[in-house]
């Protein structure tokens, strides 16, 4: 089961296991229960900033109330997997954005504008959408994607050095721009040493 963890800058990181995120920054919830009870501590201006901190979002000066605010920042984080986009994620990009609501899914989360990574590219969906030729030359996305295929792929350590990207926001592109945008595979295992590596599948 998925684990996030929320440090003191309210930057939300996600893990694949409970035991990964041991040891890191900030207080850790799995659930949207366990994301209440800790949000039961917060003064109510802290889950704002906590949404306007989650690029991708239309920012708000306040929640009609504490649940609603919950209930919508849980479902953003859910495609801060790594490793797969959840089902909620997935339908609620389907639905059309209302007033006041969020336009789309979380897709990482920053703290400054130049650790996001770059949009997909639009255009029409074909079969050769889902080819890393789609990234423009010299971009993050091509610079990642070339990294990716690499025999043995990449660590997370080195897609952040070669992106000067913070760990999340190097999760949330793969997850968002190459893994639903793109339709690419990434596979993303972790060492016996500890570092995860991630590698484009097929």
């Amino acid at each position: 089961m998925t684990t996030f963890t929320i440090d003191a800058d309210n930057s939300i990181t996600a893990f694949g296991t409970k035991q990964e995120a041991e040891g890191a920054q900030g207080e850790s919830f799995g659930t949207q229960q366990e994301l209440a009870e800790l949000a039961g501590k917060w003064p109510a201006n802290r889950l704002v900033e906590v949404w306007n901190g989650i690029p991708g979002l239309s920012p708000v000066k306040k929640f009609t109330d504490r649940k609603s605010a919950l209930a919508r920042i849980w479902k953003a984080i859910q495609s801060l997997n790594g490793d797969s986009l959840a089902d909620a994620a997935s339908s609620a990009s389907k639905r059309p954005a209302k007033a006041g609501q969020a336009p789309k899914p979380v897709k990482k989360t920053a703290r400054s504008a130049k650790n996001k990574p770059p949009k997909a590219a639009k255009g029409k969906r074909g079969k050769g959408a889902a080819k890393p030729a789609a990234a423009r030359d010299g971009s993050k996305k091509s610079e990642v994607l070339a990294l990716l295929q690499r025999k043995g792929g990449a660590t997370l350590a080195q897609i952040m050095k070669a992106t000067d990207w913070q760990a999340h926001s190097v999760r949330g592109f793969i997850s968002g721009a190459l893994g639903k945008k793109m339709g690419l595979k990434v596979d993303s295992v972790r060492r016996e040493d500890g570092e995860r590596v991630y590698s484009i599948v097929g």
